[in-house]
């Protein structure tokens, strides 16, 4: 029975030592960076990808980078408001957020999913943390106004979504100090107005912060699609800010993706080396994306 699973096991040894030998090069140029990382999407609803995204952001850890993760959680909160009877609504893809929703979206994201995301990563060898913008001053927010226009021969439209936050200010210390004693900091995004009143915040926008707050090396999106796609829906595995702009203005670039590659650029120009755009769906998609020659999704550069 050895014997056979020794020979079935074979095969794969070449394949596995390439794949260290072309990391190599990978984990000297990254070790000592930080990097935020944007975890959304079904990455955080799917069991076995749930773990490796734990396992994998241990091994971060292990080699010598700082990860600090930033996450989601709306069909979390969409299922616990099912349950309460609130129907959610958003406009423009914000989430409309009256107080009760608000005390939803706090109870579910700084509480079941972060605390769930730190216990999986402790799980699996590594030093969590959970954090909400809230803590330690680490993200202070405003109001957010959404202008909406059906049409170009109407005015646009000012649309109050509620307790939905900006980020006006970002004191990273916090994680400084827990990222330098060996923990992963874990980020919900929600943050704190100047009268003490709790924003909810996007998740892509409270990364881009993070990281620009950090002077991080690189930004990770995990999302539920490949990267960003050309006019003939193939995928574009490395893009600079100029022409993502003009895939936006020719309206390749739509929907969800359009504030994603904003923050992005945002992160760009603050001194990010490189911003990726991740399949989450996809078994060890952050590993593969930085640590081989292809990588598998996209990256955006200056």
């Amino acid at each position: 029975m050895n014997d056979e699973i020794k020979n079935n096991s074979e095969p794969d040894i070449p394949n596995a030592a390439d794949i260290l030998i072309e990391s190599l090069p990978y984990i000297r140029h990254f070790s000592g960076m930080t990097i935020v990382i944007k975890y959304g999407g079904h990455a955080m609803v799917d069991e076995e990808l749930k773990s490796n995204f734990a396992r994998d952001v241990t091994l971060l850890k292990f080699i010598g980078l700082n990860p600090v993760v930033v996450h989601g959680g709306g069909p979390q909160i969409n299922l616990m408001l099912d349950k309460m009877g609130i129907k959610p609504s958003f406009v423009r893809g914000m989430r409309m957020t009256d107080q009760e929703t608000m005390d939803v979206v706090e109870m579910v994201l700084g509480g079941n999913v972060n605390k769930g995301i730190v216990a999986l990563i402790n799980k699996h060898g590594g030093k969590a943390v959970g954090l909400s913008g809230k803590d330690g001053h680490l993200i202070t927010a405003k109001k957010m106004k959404i202008y909406h226009q059906e049409d170009e021969t109407k005015p646009p439209e000012i649309i109050d979504p509620g307790l939905v936050g900006e980020v006006t200010q970002v004191d990273p210390e916090i994680i400084h100090t827990l990222s330098k004693q060996g923990f992963i900091p874990v980020i919900a995004p929600v943050g704190t107005g100047e009268n003490g009143e709790t924003f909810n915040i996007n998740a892509d926008l409270v990364a881009s912060r993070i990281a620009m707050s950090l002077n991080a090396d690189r930004l990770l999106y995990m999302t539920d699609v490949d990267g960003i796609m050309d006019e003939a829906d193939d995928l574009i595995t490395s893009i600079d800010s100029e022409k993502a702009m003009k895939l936006i203005d020719d309206k390749v670039i739509s929907g969800g993706m359009i504030p994603k590659i904003e923050y992005a650029l945002a992160a760009i120009d603050s001194g990010a080396e490189k911003i990726h755009i991740i399949n989450g769906k996809k078994h060890h998609a952050m590993l593969l994306e930085l640590f081989t020659d292809d990588g598998i999704g996209t990256e955006v550069i200056r």
